[in-house]
């Protein structure tokens, strides 16, 4: 019997041995091919992958107009008196439920993100990007030309599912085609993209908002028909991601595709770059031989797809929702419609500079110091908002209500610059490359998931005739806040820098999350970036 144990010991010594010395030879080989070169020289070689990544983002741009919106239109007569119902005195009213059920998108959005996968697995990045655009083309239709909230319902369940495709690709198509040096810039753009769609949502529907007739809202709608167009003219000139390409077997293909992406005359070699992408996917298919959704629960890809999951819907559970309706959150605590719709703006600008600060950060400061940093801010901030709530004479003095309206942008914030985008870069980078595609789409769709949750939670919380917890919906989230604050410190790793053979290596041999930042593979001969 020992002599048994001794020669299995002996073989998983060997097997750590040969995954350290090959992750060491890939991360090598790839520094060489990339040139360890810095962020701003990145970006001059890579230009060209920076603007194809920013451009397949404009999906998302579209998820986070429609986002906006939908939540806006509530308020507009126009629109009310189209889809609400009439009372008993004869006036119209868009009832809590079917705002809820208005908000339903997300429904369309998880059932997009699932079941992309297999669209984007066979028949690649760009060409399920194209089949996105035109079902998202058919599916404004019927929102613009809907005759009642149920058509209306229908329509934007429908059109949630190539949008839950947009959102799922997205981060997928930029860690697939940066450098190591660009990756959590360009995947933090994801973020960017909503804030981005949100501003754009708030301007159109501030400068349709006096209009009584049919176009006060339809406008809204059909600027949508604006993103698609400009979608449809682009994509279909996208290179291909390398990384599907070569787990095809199309490695002529993915040469071009690279060459793509850099500049002219750059010092990046291409043919190392491929055989690196070829390696990986070797090393890779030796620690599993299937890629389906249930690899994701399996070995050491749990810990993988909790991380992923987490980190994602983190974002719901550190109280991205409260932020999303705090044109409603204002005026509970007091304030005019006006000073609410004019905070709500600058609310969304203050998360554009946050997000905005993160591209100059992330590159010299690890994702695990901000993401834990950011989260303790947030986490306080929530619970401020909370106990100004339950204070002495709160109702009496306006200060309170602005006290913690200011508050909340505060949080908005340190949110984008931290949390926000820095869960897109998560869900980019912990994956391996072979289950990457399958699981951002679990973590898309646990996201979508979890804002049906709170989507349909929110309004009774809020609701003066309900809960009426009015800023004490800060307990809630600054709870959930605080248990996913937790969770990160002892679980969520430190991936800045790291080529994927080193992510690789470092969760087979059950690396603990604290220690990745200092861990070294034996044998490699970079030193390590941010």
């Amino acid at each position: 019997m020992s002599t048994i144990l001794e020669d299995k010991t002996a073989d998983a010594v060997a097997e750590i041995a040969h995954d350290s010395v090959l992750a060491a030879e890939l991360v090598n080989e790839l520094a060489a091919a990339e040139g360890n070169l810095p962020v701003m020289e990145s970006m001059k070689i890579y230009a060209k992958a920076v603007f194809w990544s920013l451009f397949v983002s404009m999906g998302v741009i579209m998820v986070g107009y429609n986002s906006q919106i939908i939540l806006s239109l509530f308020a507009l007569p126009a629109f009310v008196n189209k889809y609400g119902t009439t009372t008993v005195d004869g006036t119209k009213t868009l009832t809590a439920g079917w705002q809820i059920a208005l908000s339903m998108c997300y429904i369309g959005e998880v059932i997009g993100a699932l079941g992309i996968g297999w669209f984007y697995d066979r028949y690649g990045r760009k060409n399920t990007m194209i089949a996105c655009n035109i079902a998202c083309i058919a599916a404004i239709f019927i929102i613009f030309f809907a005759p009642n909230a149920t058509v209306l319902t229908v329509g934007e369940v429908i059109a949630g599912i190539p949008w839950g495709g947009f959102t799922t690709i997205a981060p997928l198509y930029a860690a697939e085609v940066s450098p190591v040096a660009l990756r959590g810039m360009l995947t933090a753009f994801i973020n960017m993209a909503w804030i981005i769609g949100q501003l754009v949502g708030q301007g159109v529907t501030k400068a349709t908002s006096n209009r009584m007739d049919e176009w006060g809202y339809r406008i809204p709608f059909a600027i949508q028909w604006a993103w698609c167009a400009v979608l449809a003219i682009g994509i279909p000139f996208a290179p291909e991601s390398p990384w599907y390409l070569v787990h095809k077997g199309r490695k002529a293909e993915a040469k071009k595709s690279l060459l793509r992406l850099v500049s002219a005359n750059s010092p990046v070699n291409i043919d190392q770059q491929v055989e690196v992408i070829e390696k990986t996917d070797q090393l890779e298919r030796s620690l599993q031989e299937s890629s389906t959704y249930m690899d994701l629960f399996r070995g050491v890809n749990l810990r993988r797809t909790e991380i992923a999951n987490i980190a994602y819907c983190s974002q719901v559970l550190s109280g991205i929702p409260l932020s999303w309706y705090c044109n409603y959150f204002f005026t509970l605590a007091g304030l005019s419609t006006v000073q609410s719709f004019n905070l709500g703006v600058g609310n969304t600008a203050v998360g554009f500079v946050g997000t905005a600060c993160t591209f100059f950060y992330l590159s010299y400061v690890g994702r695990r110091k901000a993401y834990v940093s950011g989260l303790t801010i947030m986490t306080t901030i929530m619970f401020v908002i909370a106990i100004l709530d339950v204070l002495p004479h709160y109702g009496s003095h306006p200060s309170y209500s602005w006290a913690q309206s200011i508050l909340l942008i505060v949080w908005s914030f340190f949110y984008q610059l931290t949390v926000g985008p820095l869960s897109y870069v998560y869900i980019s980078e912990v994956p391996s490359t072979k289950l990457k595609g399958r699981s951002i789409a679990l973590s898309t769709a646990a996201f979508f998931f979890a804002m049906i949750v709170v989507s349909v939670a929110l309004p009774y919380l809020f609701n003066p005739g309900a809960a009426n917890l009015r800023g004490k919906v800060g307990f809630v989230f600054g709870g959930t806040s605080l248990a996913t604050l937790i969770w990160a410190y002892f679980r969520l790793p430190e991936t800045a820098g790291r080529k994927y053979a080193e992510i690789d290596y470092m969760f087979e041999n059950k690396v603990p999350a604290r220690h990745f930042a200092k861990y070294q593979v034996a044998g490699i001969s970079n030193a390590e970036e941010k």
